[in-house]
């Protein structure tokens, strides 16, 4: 059992009827502010705070016939009390989560996290109709809305699917583009497919150019820089040079969305051929643009 579901047994252990999805988000999403290292992470989505993960739990829960889904409702199916088996900071964080919320309607904790929480609301599609003005200007300065032109890389090692969609939104990416040459991943929500539909969801275009990855039978035994070096030497004299085209696709493509990303794996530009990539698009006659890892 992983630890951060038996957070959420424990939340539940506290609602005998249940909790409608929205509301239990917004729990989480609550008590997780309170954590000084959240077991999940969120993104602004339809109806504010939204973690995939959680979401992705939940399911999993329901699978394995711990909880019961029914109307957007989930409740406990199983009789074993984890709340014994959290942290003592954790259990803290449960009690407090119930008393300072416990009681509140959907719609009531909603407006609560949009007041308090704005950029987690920048997304909503109600929260002009039920905030007051003053606070729904809060969320209207919370969306990026930088529009120069920049080229951004960024890797998905060592983060949260939520942690990566932020830093594309918080840096206002329009376009995605995947260059990795096999677009797979055992991490939840970075195959193609799953991070293609995550990316339409918050408004971000996604593209795979698979051409200017690497195959993956050259990234086997790599343990040093030298070695990761002598790779992206390689990666230069040989893929750089013959893709020329798709290089020109993806300036054709940031002149045409201004605000683009570069995606792979790692998370130390040193070690990604993402920065190569990159920085070759920057030597270009007509790059007059920012590159920026994030």
């Amino acid at each position: 059992m992983f630890y951060r579901r038996k957070i959420v047994f424990a939340l539940l252990e506290e609602f005998e009827s249940g909790l409608e999805s929205t509301r239990l988000q917004k729990l989480m999403f609550l008590l997780t502010q309170m954590q000084k290292e959240p077991n999940y992470d969120f993104v602004p989505y339809r109806y504010g705070c939204y973690s995939y993960s959680l979401k992705a739990d939940l399911d999993a829960m329901v699978k394995h016939g711990w909880l019961v889904d029914k109307e957007k409702s989930y409740s406990l199916k199983v009789k074993k009390k984890y709340y014994k088996e959290l942290t003592v900071a954790d259990k803290v964080l449960v009690n407090e989560t119930f008393d300072r919320y416990g009681n509140m309607k959907t719609d009531v904790i909603t407006k609560h996290t949009y007041i308090n929480f704005p950029y987690y609301a920048t997304k909503s599609i109600i929260a002009e109709r039920i905030l007051p003005e003053k606070f729904f200007e809060k969320v209207v300065t919370a969306r990026p809305n930088d529009e120069s032109t920049v080229l951004f890389t960024i890797g998905y090692e060592g983060i949260s699917l939520e942690e990566y969609l932020n830093r594309l939104l918080k840096n206002n990416v329009h376009l995605l583009i995947d260059v990795r040459r096999n677009p797979v991943s055992q991490k939840y929500g970075f195959s193609k497919k799953t991070l293609s539909g995550f990316c339409d969801r918050l408004g971000i275009e996604y593209i795979h150019i698979p051409d200017v990855g690497i195959d993956s039978s050259k990234r086997r035994e790599l343990k040093t820089q030298t070695d990761y070096d002598l790779l992206f030497d390689d990666y230069k004299a040989t893929v750089l040079n013959k893709t020329t085209e798709s290089q020109n696709q993806i300036l054709k493509l940031l002149n045409e969305h201004k605000r683009i990303a570069l995606t792979c794996f790692e998370a130390d530009t040193c070690q990604c051929h993402r920065t190569h990539l990159a920085e070759k698009l920057q030597k270009s006659p007509n790059f007059k643009y920012d590159l920026k890892h994030i």
